[in-house]
């Protein structure tokens, strides 16, 4: 649990201030969300300062930490903006986390204050009408001067703490802002992507107000009420998802046709090519990449699809380096609290470059990056970062459980060893308590007894395990 003395918010003078000249400048009249109803920044500022003030009556004061929990809605976006405007520290919680995890992330945190809601979201609503509760909470002052504050996952003992300035995320909406086919003044953006994670909130919400770009957000995410949302408004458009979304919307057989559709840009994992190729038939637009960590925001993008296998370039005002086949991004300071703070330093950071533990290379004459895949056990699945770790210790802590391995390949496997009386029904049952959805591994491979190493411990081979299960297990 991080607490301490709270420190002036980097890069502005009050929350209030960066809020209003970053985010909510403006016309009054312009439109700058689009979900049940068009919201106008005038609109917009007024419950903004009325949720403000809520807020202060729940205790939440300048300086205070209040976590968010919500899924995509009004009330989410009036909600993050009325803490910052408070110049107090957000801390962002996916809405889909089990509750097991919601009070892990909750310990890290240490907030004053839960903003969340009762009401569980649908699979397939792009946004939602929540009825808010503000939950008090026993936490501390923010530790830093951190706005935003996320956290990755863990298990066993505290998640680590991801936080970013106000300086830091000025940088990076400069950074989109810079990037030749993101959308400006006037145009819209319609947003498939979670609002909790980097992408989505920074390249979509925040860059739409922070360029008077009409953000819009589908009421249903289903192809059809994706291509319904983008032939509603004549504006050019730029449709901002994951691989996963792009592959639902490819499989389309004869779209309409919707030349408001100019760019579409897919992020949180590697897109494939035959994908991008797809897409750009079916709809006449190209499918971009943006590749970016919560710990910086976007590193790289190519707008066009059309360097693939390659990743993309630099983007605007962002510096890279390869060092032993690792990809490092330049960063002013850690993002980590743990080295502001002194409580179990990262190691990631130092000198001003920050380790992404992405395996990479870039062409030394024109600059093109090329992500080959994690070097831990970070994975991404359908835009969403996934700790295979998590997901093994989880597992192998459930009662039944003699040993377990968790990789990655087709998607997430699960390698286990059983105890006699144990079903695999009772233990997908029992992980499915434990994690969000997203988490859970989508092959079985039980066996018996675990392949291991010469000294005993479990193999993490994928040939060997698969083989060891076709052998003496059974696979689901």
């Amino acid at each position: 649990m991080y607490h301490g003395a709270a420190t002036q918010l980097p890069g502005a003078t009050t929350g209030a201030d960066w809020v209003d000249d970053t985010l909510l400048s403006g016309s009054s009249d312009d439109v700058c969300l689009v979900l049940d109803r068009e919201i106008d920044r005038s609109t917009l500022r007024r419950a903004v300062r009325d949720c403000e003030a809520t807020l202060t009556q729940a205790g939440l004061r300048a300086g205070g930490t209040a976590a968010l929990r919500l899924p995509p809605s009004l009330a989410y976006v009036v909600h993050l903006l009325a803490v910052w405007r408070l110049g107090a520290q957000a801390a962002l919680l996916d809405h889909r986390l089990t509750a097991p995890e919601t009070e892990r992330a909750l310990e890290t945190a240490a907030p004053q204050l839960l903003i969340s809601t009762a009401k569980s979201a649908g699979a397939l609503r792009g946004f939602h009408q929540v009825d808010v509760d503000l939950t008090p909470y026993p936490g501390r002052p923010a530790a830093t001067g951190h706005l935003l504050l996320q956290l990755s996952s863990g298990t066993t003992g505290p998640s680590k703490a991801i936080g970013r300035t106000a300086a830091s995320l000025t940088a990076e909406l400069d950074s989109y802002a810079r990037i030749d086919g993101m959308p400006g003044p006037g145009g819209r953006l319609v947003a498939l992507s979670s609002l909790t994670h980097t992408y989505g909130l920074i390249g979509g919400l925040l860059h739409s107000l922070h360029n008077n770009v009409r953000f819009t957000l589908p009421a249903r995410t289903t192809p059809a009420g994706v291509m319904d949302t983008v032939l509603a408004h004549p504006a050019p458009t730029l449709l901002m998802g994951v691989p996963a979304q792009f592959t639902l919307l490819g499989s389309v057989a004869e779209p309409p046709r919707m030349p408001q559709l100019v760019q579409a840009l897919s992020g949180g994992g590697r897109t494939r090519p035959q994908l991008a190729a797809t897409f750009a038939d079916r709809f006449s637009a190209p499918l971009g990449d943006c590749y970016g960590m919560t710990e910086t925001g976007v590193i790289a993008t190519d707008m066009s699809g059309a360097m693939r296998p390659a990743t993309g370039w630099a983007a605007p005002g962002v510096r890279v380096r390869v060092d032993e086949g690792e990809l490092l991004v330049a960063a002013p300071e850690s993002p980590y609290l743990a080295d502001h703070i002194g409580d179990r330093p990262s190691g990631r950071w130092a000198d001003g470059w920050l380790r992404t533990r992405d395996a990479g290379e870039m062409d030394d004459v024109t600059g093109l990056i090329t992500v080959r895949g994690r070097l831990d056990s970070q994975v991404s699945v359908r835009g969403l970062k996934v700790d295979l770790s998590e997901v093994e210790d989880t597992l192998t802590a459930l009662p039944g459980v003699r040993e377990a391995v968790v990789l990655y390949g087709d998607g997430i496997n699960a390698y286990v060893e059983l105890e006699a009386a144990t079903t695999l029904d009772g233990i997908e049952e029992a992980l499915g308590r434990k994690l969000a959805d997203f988490k859970l591994p989508r092959r079985w491979y039980v066996m018996p007894k675990l392949p291991r190493t010469v000294t005993g411990k479990p193999l993490h081979d994928q040939d060997a395990l698969r083989a060891a299960a076709e052998r003496d297990g059974y696979t689901r």
